[in-house]
């Protein structure tokens, strides 16, 4: 290598390369430790969130994490039931979406597809949604809907009809709508809206407060993978609640 090859080597790695670098560094440290998106690929959350949402996550809403990595550096105010928050699987590092039900020293029963947390019933009413244009199909067919208070949210939630869970189960497809657990210190259970069409702690066991990702706090934006990836314009910037 000739010194004047060095020297505009040394050079573009100056002027070109190591800028864009810091650039990429920046950014990637922020979606790391500050804020960053999720996308949603399943139905588990459906009513709340679909198919095809992108949704902002505030990772500063629990503590403060290295970069890139599950350590804390601070930890503040932990989850509260009700939250939606995202999480890395305990089963197999999966990052999920799901509500926050239980946190740690909760005794969480449910039956028939209703929750008890401490020995009260989660107050569960039925809902019928206003407008159906945005619920997927199925869902319009087989499901009942209900408005469910989780500490200081309410949100709706999906079950399905009698029939329908009959046929499912004949079918061979398992369900878990009776259980009791007691939440384990620093740890926390997560359920998806779509009570019967997710894999959650029920499955997949308690989720370690390290392994929370962040809480989501809207959809930043919408495509309908059913109608040829269309932007859904009515749910961009859509609070969750």
């Amino acid at each position: 290598m000739t010194p004047h090859f060095k020297r505009k080597l040394i050079h573009y790695w100056y002027r070109q390369i190591r800028p864009i670098l810091v650039i990429v560094l920046v950014f990637t440290s922020f979606r790391s430790t500050v804020a960053d998106w999720n996308d949603v690929p399943s139905g588990s959350m459906e009513p709340t969130i679909f198919v095809g949402d992108r949704v902002f996550v505030n990772k500063l809403a629990y503590g403060l994490k290295i970069p890139f990595t599950t350590i804390h550096l601070m930890k503040w105010s932990g989850p509260q039931r009700g939250e939606i928050a995202v999480f890395y699987s305990p089963e197999d590092g999966t990052r999920l979406i799901k509500r926050v039900v239980g946190v740690p020293g909760d005794v969480i029963t449910y039956h028939e597809g209703m929750l008890s947390i401490n020995g009260q019933a989660v107050p569960t009413t039925p809902y019928s949604p206003p407008d159906f244009s945005e619920i997927p199909a199925e869902q319009q067919r087989d499901f009942n809907f209900y408005t469910e208070v989780l500490g200081d949210h309410s949100h709706v939630m999906a079950l399905l009809t009698r029939g329908a869970f009959q046929y499912r189960a004949m079918r061979g497809q398992p369900f878990m709508r009776e259980f009791t657990r007691t939440v384990p210190p620093d740890e926390y259970f997560m359920m998806g809206d779509n009570r019967d069409n997710s894999k959650d702690s029920r499955y997949i066991g308690f989720v370690k407060r390290d392994q929370i990702v962040g809480r989501a706090n809207r959809i930043i934006f919408s495509l309908d993978y059913g109608d040829y990836y269309l932007p859904r314009k009515s749910r961009f910037f859509h609070a969750l609640r």
